[in-house]
């Protein structure tokens, strides 16, 4: 059931109605047609864009970047000649705009910011001469753009300097340079960044880093970089600190602040043999290097896949690599994702649901069958809580997320739900089967930004040709739940777990020192969602005599053990608890922890003082979801 998009629709704010452009045409390195973008005020379907030439001031005092954006262009077969081109902004001040003909001079061209819309931010309309090939826009960001965050010092390992770092999945890119905000135009780029003041002297020892190639020294005064393969704008990325390079192999590496780099070193020491797990199932990795930047612990996300090198919370360093998962999830999206990308947020699960499946193949592979079934368990868990919590229509994986920001579609729905989606294909069709039409799916389409239905096209066409599919594309694509005999995971180590919690609660004994020694993260995970929901105070007292739950540096069991301690009340979590939302800022660690908050009125006001001390520390996409949690109705009010 694929709805095609309306061509043009209006918009009222304030009372003024505005035609909005809200389309693409022809794909860049490909010849689908899409349908319209309702996340992105850009026309490609008349004047796309396809090389930009950035040039970037970091300014810390003041919290902008000052830039320059020179965008190359391309006019769509029957646009008008009188076309403007239409970028995406947010919060941006445009300071000159100026057109040119190849490399003839530049003159200046009027322009035209509209209304201000709470989700897509403002159209910035440009008037090209007919001629015109190139379009260049002087500007300079808001030090509230939501997709900076710029770290002060005492947010960092090292304490002594700030910090910046970008995050523009999904629309966040137009706050930092105006473009063609939509996954469905790929462009290639190169960069140039400066820092203001010397960023190579010992007061400021600043080292700037992109996910692209590094084509001028990291030491120069202005720093260098390319990127030669057509991507989406939410995958340009930057990053500003007192940075440190650690190699893992031939192609892979690690960027840290000197404290945490041999710390992330260790724990990621598998990378390049996810590398090659990956490449000898999925076909070639096309992107060079693969880098792995740990950022500071504001980070909103466990990764963002930023290609060539992947940004990483260091909440996921938890000293015995358990939590290397994540690494092969950002990997997996060198395929899924960024090779092949989703045309609209509407097609998110062909990024993170294919991501989802392909992580579990490059970890069983690597760290073997037991890590996998653990993952799977707890991800059919995660999926089933969605479910249980979600409306109908956010359980659907082609999500219709016309007049909503595309970052409500983040849920698990898209990752395990696409995951199982194609656990389900497997089981009918087998997993060697299925490895060998991923693998000439990501040929296929590599570069290129697809649907739902070019997905289905080919899935029909190439591993069904001429015969019925045996899975319902209907009820796993278009319809919310799952479909009746959906994969169901088991893990033996996990049934261990699960019992020994199960006979404690009966009145034996705690697990020993002995027994619990060799858990890994994911077994303490279930070991404590294996517990009730109503356990008592006195419950989680002698659990925190044995083990310390209270006082654990592990961000993901702090997380699990929180809730908990919220739940029952217990008084000696109340100022570890504080000083964890005021130190981390994972959307998947924080959000559930203030949903848990505000399910009192105590603990509501609890959730606000501490939101209010914590939030100037947050990213803007962090404070963005909080702000809604702590603003809507619920049981507290």
């Amino acid at each position: 059931m694929f709805h095609s998009r309306e061509r043009s629709r209006y918009l009222s704010f304030h009372g003024l109605t505005v035609f909005l452009l809200l389309g693409v045409g022809l794909m860049a390195h490909g010849s689908a047609t899409l349908d319209r973008d309702p996340h992105s005020f850009s026309n490609p379907d008349q004047i796309r864009v396809s090389h930009l030439e950035l040039k970037l001031g970091v300014d810390f005092s003041r919290k902008v970047l000052v830039g320059e954006a020179i965008w190359n262009l391309e006019r769509q077969p029957g646009s008008p000649a009188e076309a403007a081109l239409v970028l995406d902004t947010r919060g941006l001040s445009i300071i000159e705009v100026a057109a040119a003909h190849g490399d003839s001079r530049w003159e200046k061209t009027a322009f035209k910011l509209g209304p201000a819309d709470p989700i897509l931010g403002v159209p910035l309309s440009i008037t090209l001469p007919a001629e015109a090939s190139r379009v260049r826009i002087r500007y300079e960001t808001s030090p509230s753009a939501s997709a900076l965050q710029w770290v002060e010092p005492g947010g960092t390992a090292g304490k002594k300097y700030p910090f910046l770092f970008t995050q523009s999945q999904a629309i966040h890119a137009r706050s930092w340079i105006p473009c063609q905000d939509t996954p469905a135009v790929r462009v290639t780029y190169r960069a140039s960044v400066s820092v203001k003041g010397d960023a190579n002297t010992a007061a400021f020892p600043l080292r700037v880093v992109m996910a692209a190639e590094l084509r001028k020294s990291a030491d120069a005064a202005v720093s260098e970089f390319e990127m030669t393969r057509a991507i989406p704008s939410y995958l340009i990325a930057l990053a500003v600190g007192e940075l440190v390079f650690k190699p893992l192999g031939d192609r892979t590496g690690i960027w840290a602040e000197p404290s945490v780099v041999e710390k992330a070193a260790w724990e990621f020491a598998d990378t390049e043999k996810m590398v090659q797990a990956a490449e000898a199932a999925f076909g070639p990795y096309r992107w060079g290097r693969y880098d792995i930047l740990v950022l500071p612990p504001s980070f909103p996300y466990g990764g963002m896949e930023n290609p060539l090198l992947t940004f990483a919370t260091p909440t996921v360093l938890a000293g015995d690599r358990s939590q290397v998962a994540l690494i092969a999830h950002e990997l997996a999206h060198s395929w899924s994702g960024n090779l092949v990308t989703n045309a609209t947020w509407a097609d998110f699960w062909l990024n993170e649901g294919f991501t989802v499946y392909l992580e579990r193949r490059i970890v069983e592979s690597v760290i073997g069958r037991d890590r996998v079934e653990m993952e799977q368990v707890l991800g059919e868990g995660d999926l089933k809580e969605g479910l249980a919590t979600l409306p109908p229509s956010d359980q659907i994986l082609h999500i219709n997320l016309k007049e909503r920001d595309p970052d409500e579609g983040v849920t698990r729905i898209p990752y395990e739900k696409g995951a199982l989606f194609l656990e389900a294909l497997a089981r009918k069709v087998g997993r060697e089967k299925l490895r060998q039409f991923l693998a000439g799916y990501f040929d296929h389409f590599a570069f290129r930004s697809i649907t739902t239905a070019e997905f289905e096209a080919y899935l029909r066409e190439t591993l069904f040709p001429g015969v019925e599919v045996p899975v319902d594309l209907q009820a796993w694509l278009h319809e919310p739940g799952l479909p009746p005999h959906a994969p169901h995971f088991e893990s033996p180590r996990f049934e261990k777990i699960i019992k020994s919690a199960q006979d404690w609660l009966d009145g034996a004994p705690l697990p020993s020192a002995d027994e619990t020694r060799d858990w890994s993260t994911l077994e303490w995970l279930q070991f404590l969602r294996s517990m009730p929901k109503d356990l008592s105070s006195e419950r989680l007292a002698r659990l925190d005599q044995s083990y310390g739950f209270t006082k654990t540096g592990n961000a993901e069991v702090a997380c699990q053990w929180f809730q908990m301690a919220i739940r029952a009340g217990y008084p000696p979590a109340v100022e570890p608890l504080e000083s964890y939302l005021r130190t981390v800022g994972r959307r998947k660690f924080v959000v559930p922890l203030y949903k848990a908050l505000i399910q009192s009125p105590e603990g509501r006001e609890r959730a606000r003082r501490i939101f209010e001390q914590a939030r100037d520390g947050y990213h803007p996409i962090a404070v963005e979801s909080i702000t809604k949690i702590l603003s809507a109705k619920g049981v507290a009010e």
